[in-house]
């Protein structure tokens, strides 16, 4: 997975994270949030090591990501803007007041659906680039951490994508386990089918030979 990370906060309250890797992401996010400027909208991008944060500031809120340094910069911020447009008609103004983590249990699961559609489909921003909004990103630098970050504030960035693999590996084996159990079912029904067809079948013959539906020779 491309996206690893991603939060959404009004200042420093965050309201809603998800994290596909085990690690210190958030609290080098934190960290980062606290340092930049206070401007009302804006972008920006600071990397460590062979990862890169995403911001981008909007109504009043910070939606903030983190990727592969090899994923670019497109496909990340097109994932903030949708998160951002489904965030707001979800809860607009609520989220100008709301308290810490309020939104996470339900907006959580959103973070992590969206991260994966944009993480695995190419063409996953394509309406931005259709509607030319993503044309501010190119002029986004990507700074360094130490740009925000002093000397003794840095973190080492940790990040474990076995936890990534690991859900993987569980959504495959949940699939498949789907797979067999309606294969089964359309087998089941199958065999009952037949077995009605041959109850049938039988049935007919030997009323042929019963003197009809009533059975009435054999029965005599």
């Amino acid at each position: 997975m491309a996206i690893l990370y991603a939060l959404v906060a009004r200042g420093s309250v965050v309201l809603a994270e998800f994290s596909a890797a085990s690690g210190n992401a958030g609290t080098i996010a934190r960290r980062i949030m606290e340092k930049i400027p206070a401007a009302a909208d804006t972008r920006l991008s600071y990397s460590q090591d062979r990862y890169i944060f995403h911001i981008m500031k909007a109504d009043g809120l910070t939606f903030l990501c983190m990727a592969d340094d090899t994923f670019g910069r497109r496909v990340p911020f097109a994932y903030l803007e949708d998160i951002h447009m489904r965030f707001m008609k979800t809860y607009g103004r609520i989220a100008h007041v709301a308290l810490a983590y309020a939104m996470n249990d339900e907006f959580s699961r959103v973070l992590h659906q969206q991260m994966e559609y944009f993480s695995s489909n190419p063409n996953a921003d394509t309406i931005n680039r259709v509607k030319g909004e993503m044309n501010e990103v190119r002029a986004v630098m990507v700074e360094n951490i130490d740009k925000v970050l002093d000397r003794g504030e840095r973190i080492e960035l940790l990040v474990d994508k076995t936890a990534t693999i690991q859900d993987n590996s569980f959504r495959f084996r949940k699939q498949s386990r789907r797979l067999r159990q309606a294969l089964w079912m359309k087998n089941a029904k199958l065999l009952a089918s037949l077995t009605c067809l041959i109850l049938v079948l039988l049935y007919i013959i030997i009323a042929m030979f019963c003197g009809g539906i009533t059975l009435k020779s054999c029965r005599s």
